[in-house]
Order: structure tokens, then C-alpha cells, then sequence
């Protein structure tokens, strides 16, 4: 048997919008199906709002919302219709369940498409009524899967604005996903999975410290100033390492652009100039290859 989710363990502080940053397969699914009590977990403890998801099921489905990855919409239907029915499911009704209905369709930019069904809709359009739909009951806790699979960069990024909005409503979210710019852009702190296992988890920053917070330099080097540039290198401040490819020098050092004068310099007194420079900064793509050892769209 395969384990899904082996030993994984994190909190996420109240009011934070929390990343599970993985490939397809890494196990993001599960956890979210553990948590949302779609699922009980072989062993271990697992607790949303103070609530054990096994002991107190009904409590905690009382104080979360759930987007899945597919769409969970009536096509039939138009979105005022659905939303409606989302939400009578929760108990709501009456002139609450009216307003509510009303505010997230305005919060969706969808007001202006009541009359029409939802199949009609585009891919964004029904991404955005998704997650209302999830939201109808005003949960505490929203679990968002992988929400922005399948549709463009700009329905993409109206999404994003839309549950950072929500989230300054002190909204609590775990979003999941494997696009890295998303979990860059969105998350107060990220965890990265890899089959079934947390393998680093912290914000950003932190997150890049532990792969070694160091620039990449590269340029073009004449092979016969190699061994000049080594032992001249020897000399300059918070090189870590150099090394040769296909006629580019490659450089980890702490502070790439304070080596630009010293190379402008050397290779100036040799009568050639700095050329097809990079300086690549660390990036969760780096730090997920490290952790990993594969690429995060293998």
C-alpha cells in the first residue's frame, strides 16, 4: 500500500492564509481531505478550530469550508441559484441567506451574470462561484485545492486578489498548490510536500535560508583565465564555490553584485570584458530541488 501522508505535522495560526506547495501526487489532497473529515487518518491527531476531526466531526464541518479541485456547481443552474442551494444545505435561509448570496456574487464580479447558467460561464467565472460556494456559511476555516488549475494568467490573478481579500476579513486559509509564483505571492508561510512528507516549512525568507541564502554569478570566461580567476578569487569576500560549464563560470557567493566590480576589473586587465552575465537569487524553485532532488513539474 502506498502511504499518502507519512508523519506530516504543522499548525496554522488564525487569520493566516497557510501554502501546501507540491507537485500532483505529493499528497496536498489527502491532508486536505483529513482535515475537512472526508478522510480519517490511519493514526496521529488532527485538529481544526480545537475540534479532533474524528471525536468531533459535526464541529469542525460547522467551522470550514471546502473548495475541491473539480467544480461543485449545478450547470443548470445560475449562480444566485446555486449559492442559494449551498447554503440552505448549511441551515441558512430567509433575508441572511439573500444578502450573503448578494455580497459574495459582488465580491466574484458576478452580478452582472444572474440571469445566465452556469455552463455558460467561463473557466474563471466558475473557479470564482466555487469558492463563494464554499464561503455561503461564513466559515472560519477555508481549504482552497489547487483552485486555479486549468484556467488563464489574468482569471488566475483575479482569484488570488479575491482570497487575499477575503483574508483580510481575518479569513483563515490552506491553499494548495504547485504553481511556485502563487504560493510566493499569496502565503504568509509556505510547507513543501514531497511524496506524502513535509520537507521544509516557514515564509520565504526562511524557507530560502535553509537551502544557504547564496547568489549564483554567471558569465562568460576565456578557459585560459580560469586558473587566474581561481586564485584571484581567493581573495574576494563570501565566495563559496566556482566552477566551469561550457565556457561559463559559474560563482555561489553571499553577495553577488558586490563581485561585479572585482570581475570588470579582472578581466579588464586581461583585455576582455564582463559578458552574458546572470545573477540568479535563491527562490523556492532552488529550494524545492534541494529538498526534493527533482524539479517541482517533473
Amino acid at each position: 500500500a502506498v502511504r499518502a501522508v507519512d508523519g506530516v505535522s504543522f499548525a496554522v495560526e488564525p487569520g493566516e492564509i497557510f501554502g501546501l506547495l507540491g507537485p500532483n501526487g505529493a499528497g496536498k489532497t489527502t491532508i486536505i481531505s483529513v482535515l475537512a473529515t472526508l478522510m480519517s487518518p490511519d493514526s496521529g491527531q488532527v485538529c481544526v478550530c480545537g475540534h479532533d476531526v474524528v471525536r468531533e466531526p459535526e464541529a469542525v464541518r460547522s467551522r470550514i469550508g471546502v473548495v475541491p479541485q473539480e467544480i461543485a456547481l449545478y450547470e443548470e443552474l445560475n449562480a444566485r441559484e446555486n449559492l442559494r442551494f449551498w447554503g440552505r444545505l448549511h441551515g441558512l435561509g430567509g433575508e441572511h441567506l439573500r444578502k450573503r448570496v448578494d455580497d459574495l456574487l459582488e465580491i466574484a464580479e458576478l452580478a452582472d451574470h444572474l440571469r445566465r447558467p452556469v455552463k455558460t460561464f467561463s473557466g474563471g467565472m466558475k473557479r470564482r462561484l466555487n469558492i463563494m460556494a464554499g464561503l455561503v456559511h461564513g466559515p472560519e476555516v477555508l481549504f482552497l485545492d489547487e483552485p486555479t488549475v486549468g484556467i488563464d494568467a489574468q482569471a488566475r490573478s483575479r482569484i488570488l486578489e479575491m482570497i487575499r481579500e477575503m483574508n483580510g476579513e481575518n479569513l483563515t486559509v490552506l491553499y494548495t498548490t504547485h504553481y511556485l509564483e502563487e504560493a510566493e505571492q499569496l502565503c504568509d508561510r509556505i510547507g513543501v510536500i514531497d511524496r506524502g512528507k513535509l520537507v521544509a516549512i516557514g515564509d520565504k525568507e526562511e524557507l530560502i535560508r535553509q537551502i544557504g541564502d547564496v547568489d549564483q554569478v554567471r558569465f562568460q570566461l576565456p578557459a585560459e583565465f580560469e586558473s587566474d580567476l581561481r586564485a584571484a578569487a581567493e581573495n574576494w569576500p563570501g565566495i563559496e564555490s566556482l566552477a566551469m560549464h561550457r565556457g561559463k563560470m559559474e560563482i555561489l557567493a553571499a553577495d553577488g553584485a558586490a563581485l561585479l566590480p572585482e570581475l570588470d576589473a579582472f578581466l579588464g586587465r586581461r583585455g576582455s570584458k564582463l559578458e552574458h552575465l546572470e545573477i540568479i537569487r535563491p527562490n523556492l524553485e532552488s529550494l524545492y530541488l534541494k529538498v526534493t532532488g527533482r524539479a517541482l513539474r517533473e
